[in-house]
């Protein structure tokens, strides 16, 4: 097996000798020895050993996507990756190639790739009932209820169980209509809560956009944003890494926590009507880039949409299941109640599934026609989600977010005060972006033919990374929550590596 956090995180390990320095140490530039060092960092050692790959060559793959797979289905890399096979925190591909996963499946694989509780929970289910859909009882769904809603607080008890993360948030946005009769929806620019004709009204990410219509009266309004906003400063996040802007608050006060809200206000009384039906934010944004708001921000924005007779819908598809680290649910990092809780992804650890958590009065609301659902409920799903929490549990995952997470910002916040291209280093748990820039002073966002190469230099060395952001300017990490100290050493200085290499090619 490989290192993971079932057989003890090495939280205490040693950091990678090459690679460490103290960061009162740090030059504000890369040295040229370092320029100059052609070695790559050393992977890990792993003694997992894949089957060797008997399907279809690459060649006929890539004939077979470009005919009869819609262009819609995106692919990354000059060369796409053809994976084979998956074990916690790695990846292999065709040719036998280890990497690194530091995107997780776009944030969906939680407790490891085929991780052996989850796996027999599924191969076990899969042996003696697949389906039945939700009209007849069966034991996992009720099992898993039950499992589930014990960890959410106060009145939020009410599941209803979907496939998508997409369908969840239509979900809930349909319920928040029905129970407050009104239909007006806000949302924050930056935030993506699904991709299909209803989420996309709310989702403030130009590149998902069609060009037709979607999601009527859905408004959003500006980004809390303390690095590329118009405001913020170096004591605004929850966060173990601050933005370098400087901030002009008093003590006790955030001053663009209280101009945000302004701007709130100000699409609430010129966009929307007297009442509205909900406001939903994800806790940290995922796809925006792991933009993180002002403190307090969200606490005043639930008080206003309640003003307003709406619910307020905490988007954890991304944040949740002790991602953060500090909590299990990304809104009790804001120390907010929301009226309905979405989630997805790491929810099953890969297998499709979602799910809406609410009150039960709120929940009636949905009751007075039909609904039906039918792969909500799953009984395969279940099974295999009520094992993911389980290993959440039993391997300490949220504290392992919590420590090598926390190891990992600050060892990324090194490189930003190393590179100038390296704006804004920001996130919490693993749930983490860094944002690249032209420069600090300018914070324009680095071009997208820059971004790439570093991206595939990163991919060449054996680290698989995200992106996001509007702009596509901020690499995303967000890995499997089994992944250790030592990864992360690796994971930073192979972006150590490309970076310089960037630097490098500029020089040129």
């Amino acid at each position: 097996m490989c290192i993971t956090a079932t057989m003890k995180r090495s939280l205490t390990c040693g950091y990678s000798q090459l690679f460490k320095c103290q960061k009162s140490l740090l030059p504000s530039r890369v040295s040229s020895r370092y320029l100059s060092n052609n070695e790559n960092p050393q992977m890990p050692p792993c003694d997992f050993k894949p089957q060797k790959y008997k399907g279809l060559p690459y060649e006929r793959v890539t004939e077979i996507r470009k005919k009869h797979l819609s262009p819609a289905l995106l692919t990354i890399y000059k060369k796409p990756i053809l994976l084979h096979q998956g074990h916690m925190q790695w990846l292999f591909d065709s040719e036998g190639r280890r990497y690194l996963d530091l995107i997780a499946g776009i944030v969906t694989v939680s407790v490891g790739h085929c991780h052996p509780k989850v796996t027999e929970a599924a191969q076990k289910q899969l042996s003696h009932l697949w389906h039945t859909s939700n009209i007849y009882f069966n034991s996992p769904i009720h099992e898993y209820a039950e499992k589930l809603t014990a960890l959410f607080p106060g009145k939020l008890k009410v599941l209803y169980l979907t496939n998508s993360g997409s369908e969840a948030n239509d979900l809930a946005m349909y319920i928040a209509r029905l129970h407050t009769k009104s239909f007006d929806i806000i949302g924050l620019r930056g935030g993506y809560h699904g991709a299909s004709p209803y989420t996309l009204g709310v989702t403030a990410v130009g590149a998902y956009k069609q060009g037709i219509a979607n999601g009527n009266s859905s408004y959003s309004t500006m980004n809390p944003d303390v690095f590329r906003g118009i405001w913020g400063g170096s004591h605004c996040r929850d966060s173990p890494v601050q933005t370098i802007r400087k901030c002009s608050c008093s003590p006790g006060c955030c001053e663009a926590k209280d101009r945000y809200i302004d701007q709130l206000k100000d699409t609430l009384n010129t966009c929307a009507a007297k009442n509205v039906a909900a406001f939903i934010a994800e806790p940290i944004q995922g796809v925006g880039g792991a933009v993180q708001y002002p403190k307090g921000f969200l606490k005043e924005a639930y008080e206003l949409i309640r003003e307003r007779g709406g619910l307020c819908i905490a988007d954890e598809v991304q944040t949740g299941f002790g991602r953060t680290g500090s909590h299990y649910w990304g809104f009790q990092t804001h120390d907010v109640m929301p009226d309905i809780v979405t989630m997805a992804k790491g929810i099953g650890n890969g297998f499709p599934m979602g799910a809406v958590i609410t009150t039960p009065e709120i929940a009636g609301s949905y009751a007075h026609a039909l609904s039906f659902n039918t792969f909500g409920g799953n009984p395969i799903a279940c099974s295999a989600a009520s094992a993911v929490l389980d290993v959440i549990e039993e391997d300490g995952l949220q504290n392992n977010c919590k420590v090598v997470g926390t190891h990992m910002l600050l060892e990324f916040a090194k490189l930003r005060d190393m590179f100038d291209i390296v704006g804004d280093v920001r996130g919490k748990g693993l749930m983490i972006g860094i944002e690249m820039v032209t420069d600090k002073e300018s914070r324009r966002p680095l071009p997208t033919e820059e971004m790439n190469r570093i991206w595939e230099d990163c991919r060449e060395m054996g680290v698989l990374l995200g992106k996001g952001g509007l702009y596509s300017q901020t690499f995303r990490i967000k890995p499997p929550m089994c992944i250790t100290k030592e990864d992360v050493d690796f994971g930073v200085a192979v972006f150590k590596k490309a970076l310089t290499k960037h630097m490098e090619r500029a020089t040129k």
